[in-house]
């Protein structure tokens, strides 16, 4: 007498959603036993290898358009970094093995394994770029030049609330310090926040979030990241690229890089994409989700992939 036991099918056997989605937990899952040891790039490194690893037998022709690690020497997938088998979709991804390797290192809430999934061409593409001004909501156009005042009201009208129910989340750098000022100013909740500004643009693109706006100079990788995953929330966003140097300026001019247009959601990202996020410590992600570590979440749609 003989039997069978269930298994899974192997990674690249599997719906193409589901292997980036794998790709991103097994990234997360690396870096678990590393937090709190104090050693981001070791947190980075495994998480690094753990998602190559994953990527190499996906059943796509796959590219990388968007990394992290570059500006602090951080391992990496690399800007133009190929992967998969080379069949299937043509697909670029934005990718951030760990968003938050500080707070990993520290054992502290709000690192994750992060991916967004386009077809090709469809994220705006930043070269070099390590810095970006960025607007998250879901308040509908607001506008990332506008007196912080005004913004504030805007978002209270919206909600039919008071600006002191408005809150509003910046990433505490001296860049942002004006803004953090002018928004606690105009009578606003202000959340000042040292690491995990994807944990805190998805709080905010959310309908039923727990943050109003979140706004400031960040991290431009994150930004596309974010941009993905707003677009899915039927958020709003704005951004223009912030480079903080004469040398990040120069590198992004080399290559025909523009710095100085505001651009939206349309540019940042084509409407078909989707963003896949694994927890490396407990993350919140507002009202109902709140992940402990090696738990995922996801939105937005890869049906895109099939209709070949």
């Amino acid at each position: 007498m003989s039997s069978t036991q269930p298994h899974e099918p192997p990674l690249d056997d599997r719906p193409l959603d589901r292997v980036l989605a794998e790709a991103t937990r097994l990234a997360a899952v690396a870096a678990v036993p590393l937090v709190g040891r104090g050693d981001r790039d070791a947190v980075d490194g495994v998480a690094v290898a753990a998602m190559r690893a994953a990527l190499a037998g996906a059943d796509a022709d796959g590219r990388v358009v968007v990394g992290e690690g570059e500006k602090d020497d951080a391992p990496m997938l690399h800007l133009g970094e190929r992967f998969g088998t080379g069949g299937g979709p043509a697909i670029d991804i934005a990718v951030d093995p760990v968003d938050g390797t500080s707070l990993a290192a520290a054992a502290l809430p709000g690192a994750m394994a992060v991916m967004a999934v386009a077809p090709r061409g469809a994220f705006l593409e930043i070269g070099p770029a390590h810095y970006m001004s960025k607007l998250v909501s879901r308040v509908p156009g607001l506008d990332l030049d506008a007196p912080m005042a005004e913004t504030i009201d805007r978002i209270a009208l919206a909600r039919g609330v008071t600006a002191a129910d408005v809150r509003v989340a910046v990433q505490d750098r001296p860049r942002n310090a004006a803004l953090a000022d002018a928004a606690a100013d105009a009578g606003a909740a202000v959340e000042r926040f040292a690491h995990g500004d994807v944990e805190r643009c998805l709080r905010a693109a959310r309908g039923d979030g727990d943050l109003d706006l979140v706004v400031g100079v960040g991290g431009a990788p994150e930004g596309v990241l974010t941009a993905a995953a707003v677009r899915a929330l039927g958020g709003w966003m704005q951004a223009r690229l912030a480079p903080q140097s004469e040398a990040e300026a120069a590198r992004l001019a080399a290559v025909g890089v523009e710095v100085e247009r505001v651009v939206g959601l349309v540019e940042l990202c084509g409407p078909a994409t989707a963003f896949f996020a694994t927890a490396v410590t407990p993350c919140d992600l507002g009202p109902g989700v709140r992940l402990s570590a090696g738990e995922s979440w996801s939105v937005g749609s890869m049906a895109w992939a099939t209709e070949r």
